[in-house]
């Protein structure tokens, strides 16, 4: 007999507030998303809280709730997420760190992908800082393009780091003054020392020198955030009995799927930015059905635009997922006798702000034995059209894969 087959799609910080930019619509409300709609209009539309309010609003702590996992147990730090994609072990005294490439201009944080500096350039860069810069207890590690780490190694019974070291996301205080936004805390002397210290390094690197010579924006600053030790997550087949994949450009994702023993699909034409291969990631996940019960796709454009404040970049975006994802991955799964397909961002990612907010994320689910709303897919419908609103997001993995769950409202 076969098994239920289940389908998440993340579009990442598609979620967002009414916008001039957009005539006062939401990208989604502006996004013409015909396969969005019909899942919508076919199923339920509801509201999720995924980031508790004690974190900050971002896709780590967002990405854990939506696979099931409540963040209050089981959230360590972005970093470590990370470090688990990239196949990095940590030991129990240990900690990760992100370790943006990132431009600083004038002292102010210019931009926090380095002009979205390729993989291909930001491996030599990382190596010189290793070079250079790494000891026993620190080493640093090449990741995707901007995104790379930092370890530190520590010793038994040592408190380098604890939860009163304080780093700032990079993304969400776009243009402001770096001096403002530096490490605080236990340990925040060393990675002020490493910022300050790699900057001269990266300055004369021949990536960047040839970089600027090209009209591009230099990786001349690291900066380092999102610590965390070692996360202990159960995994997702032990808990619910169902295997899963995951298909994602961005290590952070990948990160909560191999933790959760998850399957990484890596798709090489996908970038984790506005010009990944959207369609190539909807083929990946049909095939990835065929011998998975529960599949994601998390793409990372729609979040990547607003960083970028551009909405027409984030409303095609939209568009693109729904066109090459959701529509030839949701015809492909009513092929299966029992079938549930959910499509929710993980958090929002305001245009206004081009930072990252706790705002409440629409989602909408179709499948087996739940009701038709005939509601369109947006933050209007999701707010009025009655549906469930779960305070507490990791909640809403259980309700998903319950055949038996016909939407109620909590």
């Amino acid at each position: 007999m076969t098994r239920p087959k289940f389908v998440i799609v993340i579009p990442d910080g598609a979620a967002d507030e009414p916008t001039e930019l957009l005539g006062g619509k939401t990208p989604l409300q502006a996004a013409h998303v015909p396969s969005m709609d019909r899942v919508s209009r076919e199923g339920i539309v509801g509201r999720s809280r995924n980031v508790p309010e004690r974190f900050l609003p971002a896709s780590d702590v967002a990405t854990l709730s939506l696979f099931g996992y409540d963040p209050e147990k089981y959230y360590t730090g972005r970093a470590p997420l990370e470090a688990a994609a990239m196949g990095i072990s940590l030991g129990p005294n240990d900690w990760a760190i992100r370790c943006n490439l990132m431009t600083i201009l004038d002292g102010r944080l210019a931009d926090f992908t380095a002009g979205h500096i390729t993989s291909e350039e930001g491996r030599p860069l990382m190596e010189a800082l290793q070079a250079a810069l790494g000891r026993p207890n620190v080493e640093f590690h090449a990741g995707v393009s901007y995104r790379n780490l930092m370890i530190y190694r520590g010793q038994p019974g040592e408190a380098r780091f604890d939860d009163s070291t304080i780093s700032d996301p990079p993304h969400d205080h776009p243009d402001q003054p770096a001096a403002e936004h530096l490490p605080r805390g236990a340990g925040a002397d060393l990675l002020r020392e490493l910022m300050a210290a790699a900057g001269p390094i990266l300055a004369d690197h021949p990536v960047n020198r040839a970089r600027t010579a090209a009209g591009k924006k230099p990786a001349n600053a690291i900066w380092l955030w999102g610590q965390g030790n070692a996360p202990n997550v159960p995994p997702f087949e032990q808990v619910h009995g169902i295997k899963g994949a995951i298909i994602s450009a961005v290590d952070l994702v990948r990160g909560v799927g191999v933790l959760a023993g998850w399957t990484r699909i890596d798709v090489p034409t996908a970038t984790g930015y506005l010009d990944t291969d959207y369609a190539a990631k909807g083929r990946a996940a049909i095939e990835a059905l065929k011998d998975h019960d529960i599949v994601c796709v998390h793409v990372e454009a729609p979040d990547e635009a607003s960083h970028e404040g551009r909405a027409d970049a984030k409303v095609e975006a939209i568009e693109r997922i729904d066109h090459d994802i959701v529509n030839p991955v949701l015809d492909a799964l009513r092929k299966y006798p029992e079938w549930r397909m959910v499509i929710s961002p993980d958090h929002s990612t305001l245009l206004r702000t081009r930072a990252h907010d706790r705002a409440l994320v629409a989602w909408a689910m179709a499948g087996t034995n739940l009701p038709a709303s005939g509601l369109t897919y947006d933050e209007l419908s999701a707010r009025d059209g009655g549906g469930p609103f779960l305070t507490q997001g990791f909640r809403l993995m259980d309700r998903f894969l319950d055949l038996k769950w016909s939407g109620r409202p909590d």
